[in-house]
């Protein structure tokens, strides 16, 4: 087995354990301690390493941590929180509001985005109602998949899908094909959430304490910011409806959000206040997931499989499983031509969305707000572990990708029955 290999499974299983004898680890350390390992053992050159990193994505995480972080200092993030849930008096009613609100801000801003600016939220929460904290991760981190996976800007592989897979009015198309399974999955959520966390579920009636602003003056820089995201966002949503060339980078629209804060006389505060932890975990992850492509492991694995591409719950199935070991983005990158070449159609296109996806309930490093919201859980001392993650994770992506698949499925029938 090639040496990457062998070291991302290393790296699972310490991320699992994130302990060894009386040494605690933290799952940036593991996983850049991974890129070094596959570097000095020479599986991947100096220069394709620090080309694997992709600018664009660590600059958008740079620009929203520093606006997420100055959200948070200004009294803002908790502000626009209370507006949103203040009328929610029951827990049931606040995990429900924190998977649909969560769900919902995804499709339009991106998992990563939501992850950033609502893990502070989440934690907040629940020390104000006195629930378990892991509970509101988890539904922040359900809500944020969930969310992204019937729009095609609400992740970067659905973003890739509709671009260069060439899905026709990408904004109808997701919405029908993968619009009503994702709702219906959101419902599914609450419910394993609801057995998972019974005592936490209580009919004591909540109290909401309201919020004053902090910082007003840094609330008003959060406030352009925040108005210059959703303005660039609106834009960038404009050009690929219209079906043009042309593109707004995220790293761009999240530049322009922090530019207001930058310019603030706390900027310094604020840059040592972002999560640089989380910034290094991806430097690590890039890497050590280049060096297993490089190895040719996994794609001699599905050619050797001999499975059919054209089939909707082998298209699913497959990008559920890889999506663990690999990033979901070069996922797609590879898997779009393949199935291309299948003949798989549009429904396979849908099912490689969903699949692709959907993997971020499946464990922690299925998805990379996952990451963002279990670190910045355990810089506030609150521990989401590997395991408890599966423990509602696993069942949860089984039954929402049975979902996804049955409908697919009709849908494909009903579609070729049209057209027949």
């Amino acid at each position: 087995m090639p040496f990457p290999v062998i070291v991302l499974g290393v790296v699972f299983g310490l991320i699992a354990v994130r302990r060894v004898g009386r040494v605690r680890m933290r799952i940036w350390q593991v996983m850049v301690a991974g890129a070094l390992a596959v570097l000095v053992h020479g599986d991947i050159p100096l220069r394709a390493a620090l080309a694997a990193i992709e600018p664009d994505v660590m600059v958008f995480l740079f620009g929203m941590f520093v606006l997420g972080h100055a959200a948070v200092a200004s009294g803002v993030l908790y502000r626009l929180a209370y507006g949103a849930f203040a009328p929610l008096r029951s827990a049931g009613g606040l995990v429900a509001g924190v998977l649909v609100a969560s769900a919902a801000a995804s499709a339009l801003l991106m998992n990563d985005t939501l992850a950033i600016v609502g893990a502070p939220l989440a934690l907040r929460l629940a020390r104000e109602h006195g629930l378990d904290a892991r509970l509101l991760l988890l539904a922040l981190c359900f809500g944020v998949t969930l969310g992204g996976v019937a729009s095609p800007i609400g992740n970067p592989q659905n973003l890739l899908i509709a671009v260069s897979g060439g899905v026709p009015h990408p904004f109808v198309n997701f919405a029908l094909w993968l619009g009503p399974p994702t709702l219906a999955s959101l419902g599914v959520a609450w419910l394993v959430l609801r057995i998972r966390y019974a005592r936490d579920f209580h009919a004591t009636p909540l109290i909401h304490t309201p919020v004053r602003l902090r910082d007003p003056r840094l609330a008003r820089r959060v406030h352009l910011g925040l108005g210059l995201v959703l303005a660039l966002v609106a834009i960038k949503v404009g050009l690929v409806a219209a079906g043009t060339r042309h593109d707004l980078p995220f790293a761009v629209i999240a530049l322009a959000g922090a530019a207001p804060v930058l310019a603030h006389p706390r900027r310094v505060e604020m840059l040592r206040g972002i999560d640089w932890s989380t910034l290094a975990f991806f430097v690590g992850l890039f890497v050590l997931m280049a060096a297993v492509w490089r190895s040719g492991f996994l794609q001699d694995a599905l050619a050797a499989s001999g499975l059919d591409l054209a089939q909707v719950p082998v298209v699913m199935t497959l990008s559920l499983l890889v999506s663990q070991f690999v990033s979901n983005v070069p996922l797609v990158a590879l898997s779009l031509p393949l199935v291309g070449h299948a003949g798989a159609g549009l429904p396979g296109l849908m099912a490689l969305a969903a699949g692709s996806t959907l993997a971020g309930n499946l464990l922690i490093l299925g998805a990379a707000s996952n990451v963002i919201v279990v670190q910045r859980g355990e810089r506030a001392g609150v521990h989401l572990s590997f395991a408890e993650f599966a423990r509602v994770g696993v069942p949860l992506t089984v039954v929402t990708a049975t979902i996804h698949a049955a409908w697919l499925v009709v849908m494909a029938r009903w579609a070729m029955a049209v057209a027949g």
